[in-house]
């Protein structure tokens, strides 16, 4: 095994428990893209090991001194809870670092499990994994791999093909799944992510119980996941927005899943900016308003900006909602955090000339924890607001 000796005075973060060793930290050592590597400090110690990433900023990922089958099977086994509980099929069994496995997603959708390998140590070891999941994850009926992501990209990963399974049966061209007591098709060869927004689960619900008898605006709609629960809950009226055709056709697919109940369905492809200026200058108020945009930030250098885009698009919604609206907004940004959001959210009530309050707080759900010492897994934000003035 290679080893990796750290620069005087920069083990901290590695002794603390982060599982990341950036390239300006390391002194001396190198290794080919997906090798297990020692990792010591300064004078020698070993501090511990990890995959390393030539490619990368990110050279060294720590992972346990454990086999990965073991890895995989103690991350499967820590979401029991969830495989007794009928109502919720499609569940996240591997969340990357968080989970001690970096680099490795590993979405459940009715049995058919979607894996993203977004780490050069990950995607070396990518048939063990499958394998893995075979065997412990219950009901597994297939395994599939993703290329199409980002990160791949700056690892020196190929991308393509796109999908293509690893373990088991070909999945159906739209998994159906349910998420209490409401009913999705899931593409998970073309679908964003994975193919669905599994982390924002609990702010599914959270925005359900809050709808009832709203006209509810939900932007960057996707497969329409809030406002079918906002339909389920009894909202007025779901008006759906997004700027793919492929994301609306999908929305209106899943609506058709659903029994049938009163509440007024419309399907809007647009830009979301500029479809709330068009309802800003209609004079278009709404009682309800779900914000869920894609990430802004993916670095820290683009913060500011991103920063400026959030404040712009929560202005707009502030200024269209009705007395006493709610407006529930998210971040995916790993780059902002929660802090700083809220002084985002702040800034534009100052400016609608609005205030709100505080009703809830949501974040991804248990099946999608967050390593104590990686804040950096804490990616998703979201803040429910309530007018009051």
């Amino acid at each position: 095994m290679n080893t990796i000796r750290l620069k005087k005075g920069r083990e901290r973060s590695v002794v603390k428990g982060h599982p990341w060793v950036f390239s300006g930290a390391i002194a001396e050592g190198e290794a080919v893209a997906g090798e297990m590597v020692e990792v010591c400090d300064a004078s020698g110690a070993k501090l511990g090991q990890g995959w390393y990433s030539p490619a990368s900023q990110i050279r060294v990922r720590i992972v346990p001194d454990a086999p990965i089958a073991d890895l995989v099977a103690e991350a499967v086994g820590r979401r029991a809870a969830f495989y007794a509980d009928d109502a919720v099929t499609a569940i996240r069994l591997v969340n990357a670092e968080n989970d001690l496995i970096p680099g490795v997603i590993a979405d459940c959708y009715a049995g058919h499990v979607v894996c993203q390998f977004t780490s050069a140590g990950a995607d070396a070891r990518k048939e063990e994994i499958a394998d893995a999941l075979m065997k412990f994850a219950p009901f597994c009926q297939s395994v599939s791999e993703r290329c199409d992501v980002d990160s791949r990209a700056k690892e020196g990963l190929p991308t393509e093909p796109a999908f293509r399974v690893l373990r088991g049966a070909e999945p159906p061209e739209l998994v159906e799944i349910a998420e209490n007591g409401v009913k999705f098709l899931v593409d998970v060869r073309k679908g964003h992510k994975t193919g669905f927004y599994l982390d924002q689960r609990d702010a599914r619900a959270t925005v359900g119980r809050l709808a009832n008898g709203a006209d509810v605006l939900n932007c960057f709609c996707y497969s329409g996941g809030f406002g079918l629960f906002a339909r389920a809950c009894g909202a007025e009226s779901v008006t759906q927005v997004d700027i793919s055709g492929d994301a609306l056709a999908l929305a209106k697919k899943n609506e058709a899943l659903q029994h049938y109940c009163g509440t007024k369905m419309e399907y809007v492809e647009a830009d979301v900016f500029q479809f709330l200026r068009k309802c800003r200058d209609a004079g278009r108020k709404f009682d309800f308003i779900v914000l869920d945009p894609p990430k802004f930030a993916a670095t820290k250098g683009q913060l500011m900006k991103a920063a400026r885009g959030y404040k712009d698009i929560n202005l707009l919604a502030m200024k269209l909602l009705k007395p006493y609206g709610t407006l529930a907004t998210f971040s995916c940004s790993g780059a902002m955090d929660a802090a700083f959001f809220d002084t985002v959210l702040a800034e534009a009530a100052e400016d609608a000339h609005r205030r709100f309050q505080v009703i809830a707080r949501t974040r991804a759900g248990a099946d999608h924890p967050v390593l104590l010492s990686f804040p950096e897994g804490a990616y998703l934000k979201g803040v429910v607001l309530r007018s009051i003035t």
